[in-house]
This record gives C-alpha cells, sequence and structure tokens, in this order.
C-alpha cells in the first residue's frame, strides 16, 4: 500500500496562443542603459522578460563599439556622470529566471567572475559543460527546469555555497558531488531521484538538505557526518529504516513525513533538536530512550502511524508547545500529559480514547489537559515523582512567564499552595491570561487576586480544594464561560451567581451541597451543568445520573409561572 501521495512539479510551457519572441527581439531587451548599468553595478536582471533565448548582446555588452557600447572617455578629466574604464566592474549577478528559455549558450563561460546566477522558472532540458568555467559561483539556482542530468564540469564549481536544482527531473546524482566541499545549502527536492551517493558524507560545511519529494528508499549511512547540518528534509519518499541520528548534534529540524518508517531512529547526542516531522508513516511505538534524549524538543508530529501507546516518559519533553498524535490506535493516554507546562496545541482525534470523551476532544488543548490532571490520583503523583514547582522568594510564587505569554494560562495546579500573591495575577493581567488553573491545592478561599484580570478570564478551575463558600465578587469575573468547582466544600452558592449569563459550563459535583439555590433561572443559560456527588434531596439521583438536559429540565419544571 502506498503511504504518500505523489507530488507533481510544476511545470512551465509555452502557451501557443502567445506570441514567441524572436532573437532580434529578445536582443532589444539589452538597450544602452541595461549596458550602462550592468558596467556600474556588475549585475544584470533579464527575469520575466518572456526571453525564449539568451541575448545574443548579453556577450558583447563589454565590447567597446559604437553600436553596443555609451561614450567613454579614456582620460581622467570626463564628467562624473561617465563611464570611465577603470570602474566598470565585471558581471557578477545574472538573473534569466522566470523566461521560456530551452537552452544556455557556451557563451555563458565567458563570465568567470559571475558569483550568483538564476535560472530557475524556464524550459531547460540541460546545462552546456562551459559551466564549469564559472569558478566564482557561490549560489545556482536551476529550479523548476526539465533537467534529467548534470554535466560532469559542474563539479569543478568548487566554491558552490547554495545550489538548488528542485522541480526538475533529475534521476541521479554523482558521486562527485563530494566535490562541491563549500556547499551550504542544497536542494535537490521534487526530482526522480532513487538513491543519494555515499560521498554526500563528505560535504560537512551542509547545513540544510532538502531531498523530499523523489523515489528515495533509504539514505545512505555517511550522512550521519554531516556535523553542521541544521535542516534535514526527506518527506514524501518512500524510506523505511533511518539510521541513528545522534552524531548530527546540531540538527534542528527534521521532516521525515509521508515515508515508509517502521521505528524511530536513535537521537541520542542530539540535543539541539526543536522539531520532529513523522507523520504518515507505519510506526508503532515512541521509544523510551526518544523521550530522555529530546530534551529541547518543542513540536513532535506523530499523526497518522500505528502507535498504540503513549509512555509515561513522554513528559520528559518539558519544552513540548505541539503535540500531534491524531489518527493512531492510541486507547489511552498518561494522566501526567496534563502537567506538561508548554503544550499548546494536543492533537488526539482519530484514535480510540477509553478515558477522555469526544466532547472534551473537540474542545481543544486546554479542556483536554484540564481533564488529564484532574484524573491524576496521589498514587499517580508518586508514580510520577512530580516535584512541586512552588519557588517562594520574599512570598512570591512565580509562574511558569513562557506559558502566560504564549499559552494566555497561568497554571498553579499541584502545587499545595493556600494562596496566591496579587503581583501574580498582576503579570497575568500583562500577558492577558485568560485561563487559570488552581486545581489540588488547599485553598479555603477564592483568590481574590482574581478580580486583576476579571476583563480576561474566561475559564477557571479550582477543584479540589477546600472551598466551603464563594465569594460575592464571583460575580464581577463577568467573561468567565467555564467554571469547575468540584470536590470542595461547598454547601450553596451566592445569589449573584445568576447575574454570569456567560457562563456556560459549570461543574459541581462531589460538594456538600444538599439542596437547590432560589437561581434556578440562572442554570437556564447553561450548556453543561454537573451535580452529581451532592447530598441533594432533589431532585433524585436518577435525574442528576441522567446529565445536564434532565437535571435542566428537572429546574425549568421548578420555575414559577
Amino acid at each position: 500500500m502506498e503511504k504518500h501521495s505523489k507530488v507533481k512539479s510544476r511545470r512551465k510551457f509555452i502557451n501557443p496562443i502567445f506570441h514567441v519572441q524572436t532573437k532580434d527581439e529578445d536582443d532589444n531587451h539589452i538597450t544602452k542603459d541595461i549596458i550602462k548599468s550592468v558596467r556600474k553595478t556588475g549585475q544584470l536582471n533579464l527575469s520575466c522578460r518572456h526571453l525564449s533565448s539568451v541575448p545574443e548582446k548579453m556577450f558583447t555588452m563589454y565590447e567597446l563599439t559604437d553600436e553596443n557600447a555609451v561614450n567613454i572617455d579614456f582620460s581622467r578629466t570626463s564628467k562624473e556622470d561617465d563611464e570611465v574604464w577603470w570602474n566598470i566592474k565585471p558581471l557578477t549577478h545574472l538573473d534569466l529566471s522566470s523566461n521560456v528559455l530551452t537552452n544556455i549558450p557556451v557563451q555563458i563561460g565567458m563570465f568567470q567572475d559571475l558569483t550568483i546566477l538564476s535560472l530557475q522558472d524556464n524550459n531547460l532540458t540541460s546545462l552546456p559543460p562551459e559551466l564549469g568555467n564559472l569558478t566564482k559561483l557561490t549560489k545556482l539556482f536551476i529550479n523548476r527546469n526539465k533537467i534529467n542530468n548534470l554535466p560532469k564540469e559542474f563539479f569543478k564549481l568548487t566554491e558552490l555555497k547554495n545550489f538548488s536544482i528542485s522541480n526538475n527531473c533529475l534521476e541521479c546524482v554523482s558521486k562527485s558531488i563530494a566535490d562541491l566541499v563549500m556547499l551550504e545549502k542544497l536542494d535537490m527536492s521534487n526530482n526522480l531521484i532513487p538513491k543519494l551517493p555515499s560521498g554526500i558524507g563528505f560535504l560537512v560545511r551542509l547545513t540544510e538538505i532538502n531531498v523530499s519529494n523523489n523515489k528515495l528508499t533509504e539514505l545512505p549511512p555517511d550522512i550521519v557526518n554531516l556535523r553542521s547540518l541544521l535542516k534535514l528534509d526527506i518527506s514524501h519518499n518512500s524510506i523505511r529504516h533511518l539510521p541513528d541520528m545522534g552524531e548530527l548534534r546540531k540538527l534542528q529540524l527534521l521532516y521525515a513525513q509521508h515515508n515508509d518508517i517502521e521505528e524511530i531512529p536513535g537521537f541520542q547526542g542530539c540535543e539541539q533538536v526543536e522539531e520532529v516531522y513523522f507523520g504518515n508513516n507505519f510506526i508503532k511505538e515512541i521509544p523510551l530512550e526518544f523521550c530522555e534524549n529530546m530534551v529541547h524538543l518543542k513540536i513532535l508530529e506523530l499523526r497518522d502511524n500505528q502507535i498504540e501507546t503513549v509512555p509515561n516518559e513522554i513528559t520528559n519533553l518539558a519544552h513540548l508547545t505541539k503535540l500531534d498524535l491524531s489518527n493512531n490506535n492510541i486507547t489511552e493516554l498518561p494522566y501526567a500529559m496534563g502537567l506538561m507546562p508548554h503544550l499548546q496545541s494536543f492533537k488526539i482525534e482519530g484514535n480510540k480514547l477509553k478515558q477522555i470523551r469526544p466532547d472534551i476532544i473537540q474542545t481543544g488543548t486546554n479542556r483536554i489537559l484540564r481533564h488529564l490532571r484532574e484524573k491524576i490520583s496521589e498514587e499517580d503523583m508518586q508514580t510520577i515523582n512530580m516535584i512541586s514547582l512552588e519557588v517562594s522568594y520574599d512570598n512570591k510564587i512565580f509562574p511558569d512567564r513562557y506559558q502566560m505569554r504564549n499559552g494566555n494560562i497561568l497554571n498553579l495546579a499541584l502545587k499545595n499552595l493556600t494562596h496566591v500573591p496579587e503581583e501574580c495575577f498582576s503579570e497575568a493581567k500583562e500577558a492577558k491570561v485568560t485561563v487559570v488553573d488552581l486545581c489540588k491545592n488547599r485553598f479555603i478561599e477564592v483568590p481574590s487576586g482574581l478580580i486583576i484580570i476579571a476583563d480576561y478570564l474566561t475559564e477557571l478551575n479550582l477543584s479540589v480544594n477546600q472551598l466551603k463558600e464563594l465569594p460575592e465578587f464571583i460575580k464581577d469575573l463577568t467573561k468567565l464561560k467555564f467554571c469547575d468547582f468540584s470536590k470542595n466544600l461547598l454547601m450553596s452558592l451566592p445569589e449573584s451567581f445568576a447575574s454570569m449569563v456567560s457562563l456556560r459550563e459549570l461543574i459541581l459535583s462531589n460538594n456538600k451541597q444538599d439542596k437547590n439555590n432560589p437561581i434556578v433561572p440562572f442554570f437556564l443559560f447553561i450548556l453543561c451543568l454537573e451535580l452529581k456527588g451532592n447530598p441533594f434531596r432533589q431532585p433524585r439521583y436518577a435525574i442528576l445520573d441522567q446529565g445536564t438536559e434532565s437535571v435542566l429540565s428537572y429546574l425549568r419544571d421548578k420555575i414559577p409561572l
């Protein structure tokens, strides 16, 4: 079964309804003003001129004839605006991109001072051997053409630092590529390459390689010798096995999605990796070693694989901000994942999870993580050996400022707290925090500092504390949409709750309420209401057990006419 889609290279064809320029018309683009500019700057830009051939005048620009040159004063008394022979600059930058060129003349070899040559977006099928004369070239762009091989003379360009031949018809890569020892960036994506030569490991200055969308089935073993490599893109191939990446100590980005990879390779020693993409493969597990070694990992994409379990050790990826495990075979998640401090995007849809309801998954990352945190027991806490993140100094508590700024979340869950200083809420206001999680602490009253962020606060979690009552100021948190006061000691709600018409989800389960408050109409705004675990006389437990709709129906019937 083919796992990945084939991406076709973008090709440019001459539309027959348009006029194809003659050689004379092509030559007319080399005007005297352009010649003067070239002589002054050493740069010639002929991109997007509809050229069907390289203008012949381009090769005579530096000849001193009446036809193609401006008047040049050989004395040193020329006017300021006139050219003087000692100031003429050789051609160093040539841009022939985005035309309809089918070949490059052999005369190109005369411009031996060229350092940058752009030939992309044409209809070239080959390159002249004379290209090898341009030994000062540092940048060469021939992407989006129809080239199927490179002349052997090309590998004389030993000063080349940036080479792009993407979106062509290249079918093989010569071992001579090892001669391009100055290469720093190499883009051979969207070709027909079945194999990379082993000599690629000699290109020790390479920082970026892109060989995506080819026909690769493996990587050469010496690719791990590229000690300067920062970015490796091997996506959209047919690779089944990857060598251990441990020697790529500077690697930061790995794109390996849409292959046939069956297991995650070793990364021991790759402490700089920040982003890894393994989506659309055949990976069955997340190795423990991977979780232990990737200490700086921020993005991990494992969607559309065959993963069945997620190890508890995934919480070692403390800097993870995005995690995609969607469309796998996962049935359970470690509850400790709810404690991952920087996780802002967590995708888990398309699995067969037993412990999280689909409606919670659809609500998004914050709700999923909150649900996992709420399930953590004392035994779980001992198992994961969670160290309290509370830091005290002059009676101040310092939350995770990164999370506040980037996720708009104030997370002080599981800190054994009895109070939160107002300075903490002042910082939360500056970060425009919308979510506050204070669950599983020892609060006996709601922190008054919440008023400071009333203009932003939409979600509040104070579950698993020791609250006996809610303050009247709760009504001033007018933008609250979600409140969780479950597993406290609440016996009633303040009447001011009736003014909180923005509230849509209220969890009051497992408290000490034995009767409903005289604010029944308030509950009519609620979309989710959980009251189970309270010693109500009315409504009966059978009604509570049927959920929100059943409870609201009962309450509506109690509204006096």
